[in-house]
């Protein structure tokens, strides 16, 4: 049993080559926090060796969660208790994922990883990317230059990956071991040296040069592990002589000997501004750049609810789930001879709720599908850092866009994406107002309204947007001026990738995958919650007997609905089926179509105004997310007080917000 630990800086390709090893699928972006856990699979054709993705990292000094689940793995130490784990818990070989057009950035974690005692096969990526610039890399010296194998592969387009995996096992089976290339002086060699002797006996020769350097730059987790030993004076003593701190000695001394051999294998062209540098100019201008992005986006939802997105849903609502398929099957129970509640149960209750849902499947496809292209192609990674002058000023870390980009495709990725945020307050602030974008499943419920309220104006969709990200920063001045949340802001250092044409198979892969996985939830949770809908509103006690009732006002659901419907009278939609959808979409936000199509029989307009149905919208956009991504805020919160407070906050905003527009909008319109 062989394990291959993928591991190297964010967006250096680990996913990409992981996916085409394995012939997994997971997302691929374009910024750090796409992986914030380990995956493991199979190699393709090759049976016990394991391959395992890490979360991309720039050091094995950790500073957020991210950076801990690797480093933990590849140490083989507890997460949590710091630990040792057993050694086959440990993987036998580290192939290092190097991005061949950021060389320098990309070899300061290899160096790190080269004084591990783990075999290392590094495995250069993008040459072909690099080359058509006319720089070049001479890997037989690069390789001397490390003391370790060096291969080329383009993860995209899968070359060398096959044989980067094979001389990694070849690797891992050998019994072959180096030196660590970088040396740091012998001030600090001498230093480095007498920490090692003064470790435990029973640390392997191989850690043993690792662990003490890491003891001198006075890593956290490691002394953490090794409190008893006293190295201080031995630190003290040549940061007196060196005049510098530890960490940066060590810092400094690893880009020394990076610089050099970069300069030894590495020709670059001289050249002008690329066309990245150019395309830049514009769609980053200090002024044009936020105009620009909400013109995008502007432009994204209204091809995907107005024009060919509304064509085709159009279609399916009102002649596939219309004309066709209820006329048929109600010939078919006919027939058969099924009784009245079964009839309504399959029409009123199945095809009328999940078909509601399924039918807006082709507007969230070609959402879906410009949102992959925004992705892939180096955009969304520019608006990241672009909004951080902006999220600074609200008490928000320009870090935090990312799980928000993420969280427009599902909540729950997009709240585990707030591992790359090293200060505490920052990252639960991001948890608490993530899921305030609308989703995937929110946008169903997002097309309904504007289709059945707004004569099908896309505007709303883009207004939903705009909604999102006020209320984030609007949370984000109000969470920072409570005493839990105070402090200084952590810094956003991102790298921008050059722009390029993602492959259509790529894009219409992410489009898929997130489309299905949105049809199988309308196949499982959505046909269960309709199928619960209907037969409590249809059923219900007359007379002291449980029956089927002539008026939904008299069922189960009714009953409930009018206990609680009370607390939105204030927000202009009162009634209980309103309410009812409220408490259904806290399941999943889809559930809120289906069950307004069963609660008012098609016709939203019939419990709603323009004011009303705005305000319910906007309440349901930003209330507490589903079950999944309030399962998701408990664990990375992994606090239930906390919990509590995010679920309560999203609630009680949602609400105020939702008053807001019913007072406003009823005093407008009058």
């Amino acid at each position: 049993m062989t394990t291959i630990a993928l591991a190297g800086n964010p967006n250096s390709g680990k996913t990409t080559l992981f996916n085409a090893l394995t012939g997994s699928r997971q997302f691929v972006g374009n910024w750090p926090g796409v992986t914030v856990e380990k995956k493991e699979g199979q190699l393709k054709g090759s049976r016990g060796v394991t391959v395992t993705d890490l979360p991309g990292i720039y050091s094995l000094s950790p500073y957020t969660l991210e950076e801990v689940v690797a480093r933990s793995y590849i140490l083989g130490v507890d997460m949590n208790s710091g630990k040792q784990l057993p050694e086959e818990q440990r993987p036998d070989v580290i192939l290092n994922i190097i991005d061949g057009t950021n060389l320098e950035r990309n070899l300061y974690l290899t160096t790190q990883f080269l004084e591990l005692g783990i075999p290392v096969v590094a495995a250069v990526n993008m040459l072909d990317v690099l080359e058509k610039t006319g720089d070049t890399i001479d890997l037989a010296k690069l390789s001397k230059g490390l003391g370790c194998h060096c291969i080329s592969i383009s993860a995209l387009k899968g070359t060398n990956a096959v044989s980067a995996a094979e001389t990694a096992i070849s690797i891992a089976q050998s019994e072959d071991s180096r030196d660590a290339p970088v040396k740091f002086g012998q001030t600090v060699e001498c230093a480095v040296s007498d920490i090692a002797h003064l470790l435990p006996a029973e640390i392997p020769q191989s850690e043993r040069r690792f662990t003490a350097i890491k003891l001198f730059e006075r890593d956290e987790l490691v002394r953490k592990r090794y409190g008893t030993l006293d190295c201080e004076a031995i630190i003290a003593e040549v940061e007196s002589k060196l005049d510098d701190d530890s960490e940066s000695i060590i810092a400094n001394g690893r880009y020394d000997y990076i610089e050099k051999l970069v300069r030894a294998c590495f020709v670059r062209k001289p050249r002008g501004a690329s066309a990245s540098d150019k395309i830049d100019r514009v769609l980053m201008h200090r002024i044009a750049a936020i105009p620009i992005f909400f013109a995008v986006i502007f432009l994204v939802y209204y091809i995907s609810i107005t024009t060919a997105g509304a064509f085709v849903t159009d279609w399916t609502n009102d002649v596939l789930f219309g004309e066709i398929i209820p006329p048929a099957v109600e010939h078919l129970l006919d027939r058969a001879g099924a009784a009245e509640w079964q009839s309504g149960l399959i029409l009123d209750g199945i095809i009328a709720g999940v078909g509601a849902v399924l039918g807006f499947v082709p507007q969230m496809l070609i959402l879906f599908l410009f949102l992959a292209f925004l992705e892939a192609c180096g955009y969304m990674a520019r608006i990241a850092f672009i909004m951080d002058r902006v999220f600074r000023r609200f008490g928000l870390s320009g870090k935090s866009f990312i799980p928000f980009l993420i969280g427009t495709g599902c909540g729950v990725p997009g709240i585990m994406a707030s591992r790359t945020i090293e200060t505490e307050s920052d990252r639960r602030m991001t948890i608490i107002t993530t899921t305030f974008m609308p989703c995937g499943a929110k946008l169903p419920f997002i097309a309904l309204v504007a289709g059945a309220m707004f004569d099908n104006n896309g505007g709303i969709a883009f207004l939903a947007y705009l909604i999102g990200i006020a209320s984030i920063l609007l949370s984000g001045l109000i969470l920072k001026n409570l005493k839990r949340f105070k402090g200084e802001v952590s810094p956003f250092v991102m790298e921008l990738p050059n722009y390029h044409l993602p492959t259509a198979l790529n894009l219409f892969r992410s489009m898929w995958e997130r489309g299905w996985s949105f049809i199988k939830r309308a196949g499982s949770i959505i046909l269960l919650s309709a199928v619960a809908v209907w037969f409590l509103s249809n059923f219900g006690f007359v007379n002291g007997k449980f029956q089927m009732v002539d008026n939904l006002s008299y069922g189960l659901l009714a009953t409930i609905g009018n206990m609680l419907s009370w607390i939105f009278i204030p927000a202009g939609f009162g009634d209980w089926q309103a309410t009812v959808a409220v408490l259904t979409g806290l399941i999943a936000k889809e559930n809120i179509v289906a069950t307004i199509e069963i609660l008012y029989q098609g016709d939203m307009s019939a419990g709603f105004t323009q004011v009303t149905a705005f305000a319910f919208l906007v309440f349901n956009l930003l209330c507490a997310p589903c079950v999944a991504a309030m399962g998701a805020i408990r664990r990375e919160m992994n606090s239930g007080k906390w919990t509590a407070f995010a679920i309560g906050y999203q609630c009680g905003f949602a609400y105020v917000i939702a008053v807001l527009i019913n007072v406003a909008g009823t005093l407008i319109v009058r």
